[in-house]
């Protein structure tokens, strides 16, 4: 019988689970619970438990002034009085300005930080704040089984294969810029979002194609917004290749730098108190940078593509696609996008991120 879940699908019902509120279990490890989406309720009996911690990022941990003795991950104890406001205060800057003493902190060097790093690993994962509440069992497959939780397998979470990408239906859309367009939805074998390629003309696949990688951006693509370039170079990558008269845009829903657009809207609640893009960033626990460009390859090499003329500001991109196994032939500059709204943001893309603009 094949009724029961694989570990990829266990892992889906883990984050939705997380996203929910719900805890998980890590087999041969203990409890996982998602800071951010934590009940009053729930805290009480995970700290009754004993041992319970809080697991933060490295740049989460430098923030709170906090030790990070696992190195990539910090596991603050949680006292059996703590109250939900302050263990989300740890997880959320959002109030660190107006309430900077959360300590003092305790971070615990003593024991193995596996929990850590996959309740971490799974809350990224759920687009959620990378905090996670944890705690060890003593029988973490008998206390799932009791109270009905998800379970899995810690090397899962931390498997940094990516799912596979199945081609899903393809359509002809004529679009401003070609009527010669055609869509192509990609859907990962994970349960993870979709992603699309919008495709100009008939590109010759024995020669390298006009090609854009483009993440999604809610607010830029859609609303029009001045904080960022997204719209513009959307547009602009769009344009060029109708009037070259071929072209593939890949449309990633990586939105955020892949933190999701939740977290996007945290770190431009952050950038109005006066930090950079990157520094937004990374007091909410996250990389500069957490999307996996190999999505993109996978789709172009599914689509008969293995070489690209590269319509990107970014040289990080080139090299993590070529990483990737797609030639790049030549960097096309798309400078476009700029205005008194996002210079700042820009001249941070520029230094911080090494963006030629």
């Amino acid at each position: 019988m094949t009724f029961a879940p694989d570990v990829t699908e266990r892992l889906a019902r883990a984050r939705a689970d997380l996203r929910m509120g719900v805890p998980v279990v890590v087999a041969g490890q203990g409890l996982v619970l998602a800071a951010e989406t934590l009940s009053a309720a729930r805290l009480t009996d995970v700290l009754a438990l004993g041992g319970a911690a809080l697991a933060i990022t490295d740049w989460r941990a430098a923030t709170l002034k906090a030790r990070a003795y696992d190195g990539d991950v910090a596991r603050i104890a949680l006292p059996v009085e703590a109250r939900l406001g302050w263990v989300q205060a740890l997880a959320d800057p959002a109030d660190d300005l107006a309430n900077p003493m959360k300590g003092p902190l305790v971070s615990l060097r003593e024991g193995d930080a596996e929990l850590a790093r996959a309740g971490i690993t799974l809350c990224k994962a759920a687009r959620l704040l990378p905090a996670a509440v944890i705690a060890p069992l003593s029988d973490p497959a008998g206390f799932a089984a009791e109270h009905a939780l998800t379970v899995v397998e810690a090397g899962a979470v931390m498997d940094t294969t990516m799912a596979a990408l199945d081609a899903v239906v393809s359509a002809r859309v004529p679009l401003r810029v070609s009527d010669a367009g055609r869509l192509h939805i990609f859907r990962p074998e994970d349960g993870g979002e979709e992603h699309y390629a919008v495709e100009i003309g008939q590109p010759d696949r024995s020669k390298p194609v006009l090609a854009r990688l483009h993440s999604a951006c809610f607010t830029g693509d859609l609303l029009g917004s001045l904080k960022c370039d997204c719209g513009p170079q959307l547009n602009g990558a769009l344009a060029q290749m109708g009037a070259e008269g071929a072209g593939v845009l890949l449309y990633l829903n990586q939105e955020g730098r892949g933190i999701g657009l939740t977290n996007k809207m945290r770190a431009y609640a952050l950038q109005d108190q006066g930090f950079d893009t990157v520094e937004a960033n990374h007091r909410l626990g996250f990389e500069d940078d957490e999307r996996d460009f190999r999505i993109g390859a996978e789709i172009l090499r599914k689509m008969g593509f293995g070489a690209v003329r590269l319509m990107t500001n970014n040289p990080a991109k080139i090299t993590r696609m070529e990483g990737c196994g797609i030639t790049v032939v030549e960097r096309v500059p798309l400078l476009v996008g700029g205005n008194a709204h996002n210079q700042a943001y820009l001249a941070t893309k520029a230094a911080k991120s090494g963006h030629l603009l």
